[in-house]
């Protein structure tokens, strides 16, 4: 057996074996990749390169942004921002059908667009409006799926750390990937309402709260201006060239602790266990980027990427086809694994290939990172849909049977974004962060 083929047997058999096994999926691609290097190399030569790819693939400045904007993110979920942020989006949304629901949908939305975490957007928007919609007789396993359908939308709506990841592995600008978010992230959070506004028109009881007085709405809006300023801080701060995407995740970070300090919802005694909490999550995603640069490595050296373009391009080569292929293998993929390792392993074998079509890495970004947002909503893998459900203290079962209409929506939603490129690519390409096509 050739080396390529050995290698990839290993890397293939390894991975899937191991995660069936319940085997943590760093550990699962890193042994896997390991030994896959070793059967190429040798032992003495495959330490050598291992060590080498892990230091020089977490070795990057960009990636200093993903520690940054953890934190931030896990500061704001103690800073009291997320009751603030409910109240504004019950603002724009009160008089709607299903108002609470529909809160629920924007308040992630604009959680998820200062904080880029789907998890944490679940947990903190999850806890302020899941007692408020048990008092307004909502259901509370609808409540919840409202609840989970909606925060993934907060890893599309920048900053994102699944772009920043995206970024390191297809080249791609992060600037670019950050506005090319927009767009798709929006759809997502207008497809979450739109099945929200027609469910709740079926029920009567769950019409609008009546609103608010302008004198109201002005004094809501008033107090959350401040959380969403750092959008302006982060983003803006970004394309006026004032400083990069990681130092804008430092500047985030001091404005969150000032804005916890200053609404008094963190202490001084809180802060080793933000730190705690802010560092468990950031040294996951570190060990993954330092064991798939390994596997990214033997991939390469052996040629695997080649193997699986020949393979997909055999099939067809209709690039219709080829993508609904892999959005279809995406969409699988995405029920057993996290976004950052699926990200990590599958773009480079999958970017090579659009790339021939003529797909701009920026648009292909979206569809791989919409694809798998999809995956933390669904078992068995699904960690957003997990933490609704518990947050909503629900089971898991009709969770996701209220959950369905949302996902069915969110997959048509998917290929709008897949066939229809300017839905990301506009807004890049207006503000000259990638060249028109």
């Amino acid at each position: 057996m050739d080396p390529a083929t050995l290698a990839g047997l290993i890397l293939l058999v390894g991975i899937a074996g191991l995660i069936l096994l319940s085997v943590p999926i760093a550990v699962a691609v890193g042994l896997s990749a390991t030994v896959a290097t070793i059967a190429v190399l040798g032992l003495d030569n495959a330490v050598l390169v291992s060590s080498q790819q892990i230091f020089t693939g977490t070795n990057s400045f960009s990636l200093l942004a993903i520690p940054f904007f953890v934190l931030a993110g896990v500061l704001m979920n103690n800073g009291g921002i997320a009751a603030r942020l409910v109240d504004a989006a019950k603002v724009l949304v009160g008089r709607a059908p299903g108002s609470l629901a529909q809160t629920n949908v924007v308040a992630n939305a604009l959680f998820g667009s200062v904080s880029g975490a789907a998890v944490a957007s679940a947990a903190a928007v999850g806890g302020v409006m899941g007692p408020r919609q048990r008092a307004e007789g909502y259901d509370p396993a609808f409540a919840a799926s409202v609840n989970a359908a909606s925060a993934p939308a907060g890893m599309l709506i920048p900053p994102s750390n699944t772009f920043i990841v995206y970024s390191l592995v297809s080249g791609s600008s992060i600037a670019a990937l950050f506005m090319a978010g927009y767009g798709p992230g929006l759809l997502w959070t207008l497809a979450c309402m739109v099945i929200v506004y027609a469910r709740s028109r079926r029920r009567p009881e769950l019409k609008g709260s009546g609103g608010v007085t302008l004198r109201q709405a002005a004094g809501v809006v008033w107090k959350a201006v401040p959380s969403l300023l750092m959008i302006l801080i982060v983003i803006g701060g970004i394309l006026a060239g004032f400083f990069t995407p990681t130092e804008s995740a430092a500047i985030a970070v001091l404005y969150c602790l000032v804005l916890g300090f200053a609404y008094r919802n963190i202490k001084v005694g809180h802060l080793p266990g933000i730190l705690l909490n802010a560092t468990r999550t950031t040294a996951i995603v570190m060990i993954l980027v330092g064991v798939s640069s390994v596997m990214s490595w033997v991939m390469s050296f052996t040629g695997i990427p080649g193997l699986v373009s020949d393979a997909l391009l055999g099939m067809s080569d209709n690039p219709t086809v080829i993508l609904v292929l892999m959005m279809l293998i995406l969409l699988v993929v995405g029920t057993f694994m996290d976004p950052t390792p699926a990200i990590l392993i599958f773009t480079p074998i999958f970017l090579p290939i659009v790339q021939e079509f003529g797909i701009d890495p920026v648009h292909f970004g979206m569809m791989i990172v919409f694809n798998l947002c999809l995956g933390t909503i669904t078992p068995p893998v699904g960690n957003v849909l997990f933490i609704a459900a518990r947050v909503g203290e629900q089971r898991i079962e009709p969770v996701i049977r209220q959950l369905l209409p949302f996902f069915a929506a969110l997959v048509v939603v998917l290929f709008l974004v897949v066939f229809v490129p300017e839905i990301s690519t506009w807004l890049p390409t207006e503000l000259g962060l990638i060249k028109g096509s």
